[in-house]
């Protein structure tokens, strides 16, 4: 039974950690997608 349980838990903190790094790397993403767009505004208003 204890083994039972310290498996639930460790199963449930990868998830937290997994859930969590997606969120980081969607944010970061879409952070680096702005960068891109403010580089090519100013790449256009040079031409």
């Amino acid at each position: 039974m204890k083994k039972n349980t310290t498996l639930l838990a460790l199963s449930l903190v990868s998830i937290a950690f997994f859930l969590a790094g997606c969120a980081t790397a969607k944010g970061f993403g879409q952070d680096l997608q702005k960068v891109g767009e403010k580089i090519e505004e100013k790449v256009n208003q040079k031409q």
